[in-house]
C-alpha cells in the first residue's frame, strides 16, 4: 500500500491483516499509483515530484530502478501478456514502458490524451486502455478508448 505522506511503502500480510514491513520511497515523492509484475517480483510505483516510475524488487523491498515519465502519474498498470506499463499521465500523456528485463524499463511511446486526464481503467481481455478525460473549457466530459497492440 502506497502512504505517500510518509514516502513509504507499506507491506501488508493480507491473511493477518496488518502491515509486516515498510520500504522508503526515496528520491521522489508524492508517490500514488502502483502496478504489480508478480511473475518477475516488481512492484512499479509512481511519483508525481519529480515524475517518475520507481521499481522495488519485492523479495527485497529494495528499489532496483527507475525512469522518468510526464507529469501528474495517477494510474499504473501492468500489462504481463505484452510486459508493458502505463502510466496514465495528467500532464495528457498516457507513457507506454517496455519492460527489457526485471530492472530494465524505457518509455517506448507516448499517446496523447487531454491535460488532466489521469484516470483509466485497463482491461487485458479487450486489449483496451480506458482514459477519463474531464470536461474542460467547454468541452463535455468523455472516455476515451486507445487499442493496444
Amino acid at each position: 500500500m502506497n502512504v505517500p505522506d510518509a514516502n513509504q511503502i507499506a507491506v501488508i500480510d493480507r491473511a493477518a491483516m496488518k502491515v509486516i514491513a515498510t520500504w522508503p520511497v526515496a528520491g521522489a515523492r508524492a508517490n500514488f499509483p502502483m502496478a504489480l509484475d508478480e511473475a518477475n517480483h516488481r512492484l512499479f510505483v509512481g511519483c508525481r515530484r519529480p515524475a517518475k516510475v520507481l521499481v522495488f524488487d519485492t523479495s527485497t523491498g529494495k528499489e532496483s530502478a527507475s525512469l522518468d515519465i510526464v507529469g501528474d502519474t495517477d494510474d499504473l498498470f501492468f500489462d504481463a501478456q505484452r510486459r508493458q506499463l502505463y502510466a496514465v499521465c495528467g500532464q495528457g500523456v498516457v507513457a507506454v514502458v517496455a519492460q527489457r528485463g526485471a530492472d530494465r524499463q524505457e518509455v517506448v511511446e507516448r499517446l496523447q490524451t487531454a491535460p488532466g486526464a489521469r484516470t483509466g481503467l485497463f482491461v487485458p481481455s479487450l486489449s483496451t486502455l480506458f482514459v477519463a478525460v474531464p470536461a474542460r473549457a467547454g468541452a463535455a466530459a468523455q472516455i476515451r478508448a486507445y487499442t493496444i497492440r
